[in-house]
């Protein structure tokens, strides 16, 4: 009959109630070179489960130099292109049954390098940033400096962002999916487009701005800076540039929005406006988000493998060798014509 007792039941408790030993115990619950026969194995893990005992993860930390942690760092957790990665990176690591801790960093690199810190601390196994970079070389640096500290304590960092500091990284491939959209949308008659273009500083959005505008250039089209609008890489974002827009009149026959969630928010102030989607003005996207099935019309967009690139990072982390150089995987995005972009009426 076990007894009842208070406080956390130790490694001592399970090995008395066992009737073996402690390093015994040890073996067989945590994990050892030297193997506890299956019968012994059974008898310690059964008085475990008796007395409900939990594993001191942090003890094991120390004493492995390592946890089965992976830190994942989003820009914005309530933005569904963050939470199809995760999923992503969730389920690799149920796989290898690693725990994943999901921080928000609110798009501040300060704290990336807190949470950075505080995972390092921790022992983590596994760093994963998500989320396009900006131009700024003090941040890079600060970045920099802090991934070196936590590989060098064993670590592993990986990046799903830009290709821009000495770590694993799951590049998409923004400019060429941006540039095949300009291209597919001028095949549909497409001519006098607007561009809401996201904060000009943030590499994600100036390399799908750019891209789009090599595609038109590449058929002759130019559009008017004053018809490109930048505004925060959000819903609302996309709704106070698409307000500047349409309150300057001008005469647009397609909008493309940097990524889905400023779409949406456009979508939203052209119906403020009186302006009827697609019979007046076409729209187009980037990413094709999973809550784009609950809009209408249904957006055109760039798809992009976002899951994958989550199952791909946490990968990358995992099957890398000590010492092992940087490496880049690239992912690409596909077009998908819906019904916000029928052609020019």
């Amino acid at each position: 009959m076990v007894e009842q007792r208070n406080g956390a039941v130790t490694l001592t408790d399970v090995a008395r109630e066992a009737g073996v030993s402690l390093a015994t115990a040890s073996r067989a619950i945590n994990g050892s070179t030297r193997q506890v026969g299956e019968e012994l194995r059974e008898r310690v893990l059964d008085a475990a489960r008796r007395l409900n005992y939990a594993a001191n993860t942090q003890a094991q930390a120390v004493a492995k130099g390592q946890t089965n942690l992976v830190g994942l760092l989003v820009h914005d957790i309530a933005d569904p292109y963050f939470s199809s990665i995760a999923a992503g990176v969730m389920r690799v690591a149920e796989t290898h049954q690693m725990l994943v801790t999901l921080a928000n960093t609110g798009r501040s690199p300060q704290r990336e390098i807190e949470h950075l810190n505080s995972l390092r601390g921790q022992h983590s196994r596994v760093a994963i940033l998500v989320g396009s970079r900006v131009a700024d070389s003090a941040e890079m640096e600060a970045l920099r400096h802090e991934f070196g500290m936590f590989q060098r304590t064993g670590g592993r960092v990986v990046m799903i962002s830009q290709d821009v500091l000495p770590v694993d990284t799951v590049a998409m491939e923004n400019r060429a999916g941006a540039r095949e959209l300009a291209t597919e949308l001028v095949a549909l008659g497409y001519r006098r487009f607007g561009i809401l273009a996201g904060p000009s500083t943030l590499l994600t959005a100036r390399d799908r701005m750019e891209g789009f505008q090599d595609g038109l250039a590449a058929a002759g089209i130019e559009v008017d800076p004053g018809n490109i609008e930048h505004g925060g890489f959000t819903r609302d974002g996309g709704f106070s540039a698409m307000n500047e827009l349409l309150a300057r009149g001008a005469d647009l026959d397609c909008v493309f929005a940097v990524n889905d969630v400023m779409a949406v928010g456009a979508m939203t102030a052209c119906r403020d406006h009186g302006v009827e989607l697609p019979a007046h003005m076409g729209m187009a996207g980037f990413d094709d988000i999973t809550t784009l099935r609950d809009v209408s019309p249904a957006l055109t967009t760039v798809r992009m493998p976002l899951e994958k690139a989550g199952s791909l990072a946490l990968e990358l982390a995992l099957d890398a060798t000590p010492d092992q150089p940087p490496r880049v995987h690239s992912l690409a995005g596909e077009v998908v014509i819906r019904q916000s972009t029928p052609g020019p009426s």
